[in-house]
């Protein structure tokens, strides 16, 4: 079989180049692909701010686990919040603020506000909140809770 009779039987198949369709997956490629970048940076972008989320939830939380100890104090709980977040946090939430306000004689609460890091450049950070809440332990009798 010659050269010239084999490309007219593969382009009756189907399987040949047709005329007109040169660059068309390229044409495509173009127009996908910004769309496609978009998505990844979206679900990132999604996965930081959850990460930043979970990592102020935990800072809350050793901070009222440490405060509500018998004989311990909320300054106490601060510290150990803020050394949670130096070691946990990892610069993903930035300008981090731990607050005691709320807490009482009887209940210590931690609450953790920063911002999420951003992906790109230029897009608002999304802020984030969390706080906690516990008893602080203290000997009760029957009569005297």
């Amino acid at each position: 079989m010659s050269a010239p009779s084999a490309r007219r039987r593969l382009g009756k198949l189907g399987y040949g180049r047709r005329r007109g369709e040169n660059g068309s997956v390229t044409l495509e490629l173009a127009v996908l692909a910004p769309a496609l970048l978009l998505v990844i940076f979206a679900v990132v972008q999604g996965a930081l701010y959850f990460y930043a989320r979970s990592v102020a939830l935990g800072s809350a939380q050793e901070g009222v686990r440490v405060g509500r100890a018998y004989q311990s104090s909320v300054a106490a709980g601060e510290t150990t919040a803020r050394e949670f977040l130096a070691q946990a946090g990892g610069g993903f939430l930035q300008n981090p603020a731990v607050s005691s306000a709320g807490s009482t004689s009887v209940d210590v609460c931690m609450q953790m506000t920063g911002e999420a890091l951003a992906v790109l450049p230029g897009v608002p950070k999304l802020g984030v909140s969390q706080s906690s809440c516990g008893p602080v332990e203290r000997f009760t009798t029957p009569g005297n809770p």
